[in-house]
Formats: C-alpha cells, sequence, structure tokens
C-alpha cells in the first residue's frame, strides 16, 4: 500500500474512545447533543422543500434566504453581516476547518485555550498547523491572559475562543473578550469564535462576539451552527462569516470540497432561526438541569466543580478521589454503570471529567445517585 498522510499519525479521535454506546441500562454523561427533537414546523420545513422538488444543485454558499437569514439571527449579538459574506456548511466543525483552511498555511501556530474541545487539535494538526494549548485559570476555567501572552510567538496566527465553553461550561466576561481582541490586534492574530453554544448561558452576562470591539470585526471569523441550541445535531448545518475577502476564500473551501449542504435544508434552516417560544423552552429545561445537576454534584464525595455558566457540561475535578481520570471514567462505566468522558483525552484536562447534561432529569438524578453510592462505598 501506498504511504499515507504524514499528519494523520499525529491526529486523535477526540472523545471517540468514550462515546460508544455502553452496556445497556448504563447512565451516559457523555454525548453532547440535546435530547430534545428538532421542532416540527424545521421537520415540516424540510418535508415541504423535497416535496416541491427541491432535490438539485444550488448556490454553494447556501440559498440566499437562508444566508440572509443567518446575517438577521446575528444582528441579535450586534453583528451587521451582509448575507454575501455567510457561507452555510455541512456543520460547525466544517465552517470552522474552512476558517482555518483560509487563514493559515502549514507551520503556523493556533492558541487554544485548555482544556478545549479536541476537534480543534485534530483539524489543526490535519493541514499541518501547530495547537498551541495554553492553560485557562483552574478556580473557573476563564482565560488566563498572561498565559496567552506568554505564549505568543511569531509563528502564531490565531486565537480560538469558544464562549459558551466546551467542555468547561464557562462563559467568558464582555472584558475578557475585549482583552483577548486587543491581545489579536496587537499581535495581528485571527480570532475564531466559535459560537455554537450562544443561545445557552446561565450568567448574568451573555455570548458577546470579539467582533464588536474596536480591531476585531477585521480579523474575527465567527462560526456557528444549528446543532445545539435547534436540536438539530445529526442536520449537520453551519455557518461561517467575517471579513469579505475571507469569506471569498472560504467560498473557493466549500465549492471545492463540498458543494453545499443538501438544498432542501436550507428552507428549514431559514424557519429555525425565526423559532422563539420552542428555542426559549428548551433553554429553559437546560436551565433546570445545570442547577439539578450542579446540586447534585455538591452532595457527591471527591467530585469538585464550578457551576456552569453555558452550553450543558459541567467539568468537574476529581483528584480527591485518589483516581486519574481515565481510572476514574473506567471504574465508574464498569462499576457504578455511569458513563463519562476522562479530560485527559484533551490537553490541560488531567484530574477532571466531562459530563453532558443534554441528557433527561430522570437519568441526571439516576446517574448522580450511582455515583454517589459507588464513590462512598470506596
Amino acid at each position: 500500500m501506498p504511504t499515507l498522510n504524514s499528519n494523520i499519525g499525529n491526529v486523535g479521535r477526540g472523545f471517540a474512545a468514550f462515546l460508544s454506546p455502553p452496556p445497556e441500562g448504563t447512565v451516559r454523561f457523555t454525548v453532547g447533543q440535546p435530547n430534545f427533537l428538532t421542532p416540527d414546523v424545521v421537520v415540516e420545513a424540510a418535508k415541504n422543500a423535497l416535496d416541491q422538488g427541491q432535490h438539485g444543485y444550488t448556490r454553494s454558499q447556501g440559498s440566499e434566504e437562508v444566508c440572509d437569514a443567518v446575517a438577521t439571527f446575528l444582528g441579535r449579538y450586534n453583528l451587521s453581516v451582509d448575507g454575501n459574506d455567510v457561507v452555510v456548511a455541512p456543520g460547525c466543525k466544517q465552517a470552522l476547518l474552512y476558517a482555518m483552511m483560509s487563514c493559515l498555511n502549514a507551520g503556523d501556530e493556533v492558541l487554544l485555550l485548555a482544556p478545549a474541545w479536541p476537534s480543534y487539535d485534530g483539524m489543526l494538526k490535519l493541514i499541518g498547523v501547530v495547537p498551541i494549548h495554553v492553560p485557562v485559570k483552574r478556580e473557573d476555567y476563564h482565560p488566563n491572559m498572561e498565559a496567552i501572552r506568554n505564549a505568543i510567538t511569531s509563528k502564531t496566527k490565531a486565537i480560538i475562543i469558544n464562549s459558551p465553553n466546551n467542555p468547561t461550561g464557562a462563559v467568558y466576561f464582555p472584558s475578557e473578550i475585549e482583552e483577548l481582541v486587543q491581545i489579536s490586534v496587537e499581535n495581528d492574530l485571527w480570532i475564531f469564535d466559535d459560537m455554537i453554544y450562544s443561545g445557552l448561558v446561565w450568567s448574568e452576562h451573555g455570548y458577546c462576539s470579539p467582533a464588536t470591539f474596536p480591531g476585531g470585526l477585521e480579523r474575527t471569523m465567527t462560526i456557528g451552527g444549528w446543532s445545539k441550541v435547534w436540536a438539530m445535531t445529526g442536520w449537520r448545518m453551519g455557518w461561517i462569516t467575517g471579513p469579505s475577502a475571507a469569506m471569498e476564500a472560504v467560498k473557493t473551501c466549500q465549492a471545492s470540497a463540498a458543494s453545499h449542504i443538501p438544498t432542501f435544508l436550507m428552507p428549514a434552516g431559514k424557519v429555525a432561526l425565526e423559532l422563539e417560544s420552542e428555542v426559549v423552552a428548551m433553554a429553559e429545561s437546560f436551565a433546570e438541569r445545570r442547577e439539578i445537576f450542579h446540586s447534585l454534584l455538591e452532595e457527591i464525595p471527591g467530585i469538585e466543580a464550578p457551576k456552569p455558566e453555558g452550553a450543558f457540561y459541567v467539568l468537574a475535578d476529581i483528584t480527591s478521589t485518589g483516581m486519574d481520570d481515565v481510572e476514574f471514567a473506567t471504574r465508574a462505566l464498569n462499576e457504578a454503570n455511569v458513563q463519562v468522558v476522562p479530560g485527559s483525552l484533551m490537553p490541560g484536562g488531567e484530574g477532571l471529567i466531562r459530563m453532558s447534561y443534554g441528557t433527561g432529569l430522570d437519568q441526571i438524578y439516576e446517574g448522580c445517585s450511582r455515583l454517589k453510592k459507588w464513590l462512598e462505598s470506596l
């Protein structure tokens, strides 16, 4: 067999080893997706588009209607976007990869606030870019500005911001976003802003776009999608916008790599972005789960975690149990029938476990009860 791409050997598969379906009866705190169904009106829009014969090719970046809908939606966050500078991609992850492909060259360095979603690391390595993991502050998982400044070299070309954050649940303060923009301006860095959880915020300060601060607009690539807020993970629909010149490069990536998302999904994406009550109801459910989950975790010996500020994850410190995170996750599955993600699958996540409260309340109560009984028995 001929040789493979030399970058592949350096790329992991993120949480994959701990996301496999566990034995029946296991409580899963691992999967990062809502347990809701996609709103009926969105499903009907896709069905209607199929019935109407929307089966063929269309504009590569997405229809004018869905791109304009994304631009209008982003206006809620004080972003002024032209629909022609929007590309609708096969998922937020693909949109982020387009940003990397458009703005970076092999050998460049990109700062990740660690622990970071592992796909960032993998995507960068696939295109020959070097991820630099900069630890966040352990007490609240917010950025450590001094560490960020110290990590910048002549090869640093970008920083990835994800707030609300997966895996930490942190939502960065506007003053922190502003300082990250200042650092980026001083060092002429791109900012890749992953806003996928922007509608799931439990802190008084909400999602804040780097593009709204001085110097941020011309260097920010804003990436989001339908997966989390609208319960559309399997639809694989994401968006990206940024400076016009950069978006021309993104359009080239899309046209060369994917053509476009399925045509009949575009009307559904537009309908989803216009929803109000359905989205609010899902967010309120997550807010309730967050309160209950954190309260139950506080009663479990050896597990310590700051209260999540956004998204639907808890990142807990389990070092007081005397186990490392892989041992904890393995034994929790085998002895308590609870599946969690070990933090060391992400650089900077050693001694931590990630748990999702995207599951139902019954599973949250049952899973926490099992973990409590198991740890108390040791």
